[in-house]
């Protein structure tokens, strides 16, 4: 078994020495630490590699939750990233995300259920959204390669016998979208 340490700060400004301090007390096997914004969910590389190296069995210690996520919903995910390697997930600064222990495992069970909740929420509103644009005639999918005008032309031109790849040359397409008219 493994102890995996993470530890990040924001800006090169702000110091790891506390989160490096408890992750030590801790005795981590390795410690991954970075320096960088987590206002987006990406770039974080430092946090894929400690995932990454993640097996059977290991813990993944943080020493503050609010370092390595900005939202429920990414906190969940980094959660079962690890769950997912096999390992479990403890964090210092909230012993209630101790996922170490049975009361962490019940969290981590009552988590999953509201991600899974908030995923279905998210898909029937998309769902509606998408039936009420289509009632309003609204149009998916990408926008066709010709004008109506152009459509026209084209529908002319066939009808004369030009051939399609001359129509398709003309007008900058392929001959393939010339045939579907």
């Amino acid at each position: 078994m493994k102890i995996i340490g993470y530890a990040r700060v924001s800006t090169t400004g702000q110091k790891l020495d506390r989160q490096l301090g408890a992750l030590r007390a801790e005795d981590c096997d390795t410690i991954y630490r970075e320096k960088a914004s987590a206002k987006s969910i990406k770039g974080r590389p430092e946090l894929e590699r400690a995932i990454d190296a993640l097996g059977i069995n290991d813990v993944f210690v943080i020493a503050e939750w609010d370092r390595v996520t900005r939202s429920m919903m990414d906190g969940i995910q980094i959660i079962q990233q690890v769950a997912d390697r096999g390992a479990t997930v403890k964090v210092l600064d909230k012993p209630w995300l101790d996922l170490t222990t049975p009361m962490g495992k019940g969290i981590l069970a009552f988590l999953s259920a509201l991600a899974e909740d908030e995923r279905q929420r998210i898909v029937r509103r998309a769902n509606d959204g998408r039936q009420a644009a289509k009632a309003a005639g609204v149009k998916f999918g990408p926008k066709g390669k010709l004008s109506e005008h152009q459509k026209r032309l084209a529908r002319e031109r066939k009808l004369t016998g030009e051939a399609h790849s001359e129509i398709a040359k003309d007008l900058g397409v392929s001959r393939s979208t010339i045939s579907r008219l």
